[in-house]
């Protein structure tokens, strides 16, 4: 059951996942009105004393860009050694404007920033681990360090980057709570929906963002 207000403390963090250019309308890879969540996590994260942020941050020949496997299309998908992937219009290449954080987006208080995604040969959606689910980004360990026990994430997109990386919270031991509102879907062939059915057997929350306090 979802409390009807929750007050951040010391031990919570938000987590702002991949709020760039290329996922904002206009951009490569564009989630459905993506810009609408700048905003409201721009208020939300005054609450948070910890506030993290991430980004994908690809270099231009990654194995998940469709361009990168010739006779391929957009959102095909292929048998890769840590499973499944989806081919992706070219999106976020390092150093791109496509990769640049929303300009519109104010967290200044945002003390890391996890770029994800890396390495030629994997993908990575989640904030925690790469698409291999072995290889970490040492979040789990900053968070530690810092006494964080609860999650709390928002940003693009909710069937991918932001589910996987709720996911991961709480097989790494935290509370993981997705703020709804504050986030938006790419729903590719029912991915919304089956991300909010495996996020909730997980043990994720979700919440709206009035349910912040």
């Amino acid at each position: 059951m979802t409390p009807s207000s929750i007050t951040p403390t010391v031990h919570d963090v938000l987590l702002v996942i991949d709020v760039q250019n290329g996922f904002l309308p206009g951009g490569s890879l564009a989630v459905g009105r993506g810009d609408e969540v700048v905003p409201l996590i721009n208020a939300i994260a005054q609450r948070f004393r910890y506030v993290v942020l991430t980004q994908d941050w690809h270099p231009a020949d990654h194995v998940s860009f469709a361009a990168n496997h010739p006779g391929t299309a957009p959102y095909q998908t292929i048998a890769l050694p840590y499973g499944t992937q989806v081919l992706w219009p070219t999106h976020c290449v390092q150093g791109s404007a496509s990769a640049a954080l929303a300009p519109g987006l104010e967290v200044p208080h945002a003390q890391l920033i996890i770029r994800k995604g890396c390495h030629r040969d994997i993908d990575s959606y989640s904030a925690f681990f790469e698409a291999d689910g072995k290889t970490p980004t040492g979040l789990a360990g900053y968070l530690r360090e810092r006494g964080i026990k609860r999650c709390f994430l928002a940003g693009l997109a909710t069937d991918f980057c932001v589910a996987w990386s709720a996911i991961d919270a709480r097989k790494q031991g935290f509370e993981a709570v997705v703020i709804d509102d504050a986030s938006r879907g790419i729903d590719l062939d029912g991915s919304l929906a089956k991300a909010w059915d495996d996020m909730s057997a997980a043990g994720v929350q979700r919440i709206e963002s009035t349910a912040l306090g």
